[in-house]
C-alpha cells in the first residue's frame, strides 16, 4: 500500500471516530438534557410543595389552632416525601441534592444573621431597652393623638427591634390598659399595635423578613430599603392621619411613664438603626449592636455578665426552629428545583405573562398565597425565592423591586389571616378575638393597595 493510500485511510478512520465520538456525546447530552429537566413530569416534582400545603391546612384544622402546627415537623415530611418524587435518581443522589440545598453559602449566611439577630433582641429587651424605647416615644406625644401615638411607637419599637411579635408582646398590655383608661375601643387600639409592628417587620434591617428577602434575590439590604420605603411611607402616612381622626376627643389622658426614661438604654436601637443606613454588613451591625448591650447593661446594672450570656443564649435558642426550617426549606426546594419542578411552575404561572409589570402580579400572587398555607410570612418567603428569582430574571423586574415585593405580600396577608402568629399573639394577650381586630387593621390595607398601584400605574424602565 502506497503512502498516500495509508495516509489517507489514517484520516478517514480518525474523522470517523471523530463523527462517532461526536454523535455519542451528542446523544448522551440529550439524555442528560431530558433526565435533568424534565418537562413532562415536572408537575410531580411539586408535589412536595403541595404536600406542605395540604400539611398545614391539615393539621392546623385538627389542632384547631394554626399557630401551634409543629412547622419543623412539617417540612420534614414534606422534604422526605421531596425525595420519593425525584424520579431517575438514586437515593445518595437525591439525599445529597436535598443536603446541597439545605448547606449552600447563602442559606448558611442567613442562619449566622439570624443567630445575631436572636440574641441582639434577647439582650436588647432585657437590659430595658424596649421599655426605655416604649417609653420615650410614648411620653412625648400629645394625649389628643393617644391612638396614633401608639401605632407610632409601634412602627419605632418594631423597626429597632426588627420583630411584630416582640412588638406586639411589648406593647399590646400598654394599648389594652389604655384603653380601659380612655374609652377608646379596644380592638381598634391592637389593631394601631399590629398595623405599626409590621411597619418595622417589613423594613427593619434586622427583620428575618428583611434578611430572607434581600438574600433570595441577591441584593443589599439598604437598596431593598429604598426601595420598600417609597411604597410603605405614603401609606404608613395615611394610616397615621386616620388613627389621628379615630382618635380625636377619645383619648382623655397621655401615657404615663413607669419610671424614670434611661435614655442611654436606648444607645444600642439607635446605633443599629444608624450604622445599618450607613451601609454597614448587616453581621458587624448586628454584632456592634450585640455588644452594645452588653455594656449598657452591665454598667446600668440591666443584668451582670452572667446574665447577659444567659439572655444572648435564650435569644439564639430562640431562632432555632428558624433556623431548622430554612434549611429544611432550602434542602426541599434544592430537590424541587433538580426534579424539573421550578422550571415547569414558572412556565405555567408565566404562561400569559409578556411584562415586567405581569411579572410583578405572579410574584405578588406567588408569596401571597404560599403565606395564606404557612401562616408564616419568612417560611413563605424562603419557600418561593429561588422562583422569585427565576421570574424577575427573565422578565427583568429589578431584584430590589422583587425582594420589596416578597417582604410586602408576605407582611400583608400576614397581618390579616386571623390564624397568623401575630393576630393570635395580639387577641391572647388583650383578650379579644382576633375577627374582631381585623376591620381595623388599616396599615396592612394601605400597604397592600399603595403596592397593587405601583405595580399597575408606575412605569416600568
Amino acid at each position: 500500500m502506497s503512502k498516500l493510500a495509508h495516509s489517507t485511510m489514517r484520516k478517514g478512520t480518525y474523522y470517523f471516530l471523530t463523527l462517532h465520538s461526536n454523535a455519542k456525546r451528542m446523544i448522551t447530552k440529550k439524555r442528560e438534557d431530558r433526565r435533568l429537566r424534565p418537562p413532562r413530569r415536572g408537575w410531580l416534582a411539586l408535589m412536595p410543595l403541595v404536600l406542605l400545603a395540604i400539611l398545614m391546612a391539615g393539621m392546623g384544622w385538627l389542632m384547631g389552632d394554626f399557630s401551634s402546627v409543629p412547622m419543623t415537623i412539617v417540612f420534614l415530611i414534606a422534604g422526605m416525601g421531596s425525595l420519593l418524587t425525584l424520579r431517575g435518581y438514586s437515593v445518595e443522589e437525591r439525599v445529597k441534592a436535598f443536603s446541597h440545598g439545605a448547606g449552600n453559602s447563602e442559606l448558611l449566611l442567613m442562619v449566622w444573621i439570624f443567630i445575631l439577630a436572636g440574641a441582639f433582641a434577647s439582650s436588647a429587651k432585657d437590659m430595658g431597652a424596649v421599655t426605655a424605647t416604649v417609653d420615650l416615644t410614648l411620653k412625648i406625644l400629645p394625649s389628643n393623638i393617644l391612638l396614633a401615638g401608639l401605632f407610632l411607637a409601634a412602627c419605632v419599637v418594631s423597626i429597632c427591634i426588627g420583630t411584630s411579635v416582640g412588638t406586639i408582646v411589648a406593647l399590646v398590655p400598654v394599648a389594652a390598659e389604655l384603653a380601659t383608661r380612655t374609652g377608646i375601643t379596644l380592638p381598634l387600639m391592637v389593631a394601631a399595635v399590629v398595623g405599626g409592628s409590621f411597619f418595622g417587620d417589613n423594613l427593619s434591617f434586622i427583620s428575618d423578613t428583611t434578611v430572607a428577602a434581600t438574600r433570595t434575590q441577591g441584593c443589599s439590604m439598604r437598596d431593598k430599603f429604598r426601595t420598600n420605603f417609597r411604597l410603605v411611607l405614603p401609606a404608613a402616612i395615611l394610616c397615621f392621619i386616620v388613627y389621628v381622626c379615630l382618635g380625636q376627643g377619645s383619648g382623655q389622658g397621655g401615657y404615663v411613664s413607669q419610671g424614670e426614661i434611661h435614655l442611654w438604654r436606648v444607645l444600642p436601637y439607635a446605633v443599629v438603626l444608624i450604622t445599618a443606613l450607613c451601609g454597614l454588613h448587616v453581621l458587624l451591625v448586628l454584632t456592634l449592636g450585640l455588644m452594645l448591650t452588653g455594656i449598657v447593661g452591665i454598667a446600668d446594672g440591666g443584668y451582670t455578665l452572667q446574665g447577659w450570656l444567659l439572655s444572648m443564649a435564650k435569644g439564639i435558642t430562640g431562632m432555632g426552629d428558624l433556623i431548622l426550617i430554612s434549611m429544611m426549606a432550602g434542602g426541599l426546594l434544592a430537590v424541587v428545583r433538580k426534579g424539573g419542578g421550578v422550571t415547569y411552575l414558572v412556565r405555567a404561572l408565566t404562561r400569559r405573562v409578556h411584562s415586567t409589570r405581569g411579572a410583578e402580579c405572579c410574584i405578588s400572587a406567588l408569596v401571597a398565597l404560599t403565606n395564606c398555607c404557612t401562616a408564616n410570612n419568612t417560611v413563605a418567603i424562603l419557600s418561593v425565592g429561588s422562583i422569585t428569582k427565576d421570574i424577575s430574571d427573565r422578565y427583568g423586574v429589578d431584584k430590589r423591586r422583587a425582594a420589596s415585593l416578597l417582604d410586602i405580600f408576605s407582611c400583608v396577608v400576614q397581618g390579616l389571616i386571623p390564624y397568623g402568629a401575630q393576630l393570635l399573639m395580639a387577641s391572647g394577650l388583650a383578650l379579644v378575638s382576633p375577627v374582631k381586630i381585623i376591620p381595623y387593621l388599616y396599615y396592612p390595607m394601605l400597604l397592600a393597595i399603595s403596592a397593587l398601584l405601583s405595580i399597575l400605574f408606575v412605569k416600568k424602565k
